[in-house]
């Protein structure tokens, strides 16, 4: 998965010119997981992206990241 990562990295890399990544598995219902099964969430950051980039993988987009509870 880390050689799939770094040529996806390396994809966006050229397509994008992020200044960062997020990265991130979520592993068990506790840590978010909703769907059993293994994956890698890679998104190309860019400064000023958002006001605040911390958080975690879902928030990133905080409009996107509630996506369960149908508001």
């Amino acid at each position: 998965m880390n050689e799939l990562l770094d040529k996806a990295q390396s994809a966006l890399r050229e397509r994008l010119r992020p200044d960062a990544y997020t990265i991130g598995i979520n592993d068990g219902p506790a840590a978010g997981q909703s769907i059993p099964h293994v994956h890698i969430h890679l998104i190309p950051r860019f400064k000023g992206d958002r006001v605040n980039p911390r958080g975690g993988v879902r928030w990133v987009l905080p409009d996107k990241a509630d996506y369960w509870s149908g508001r």
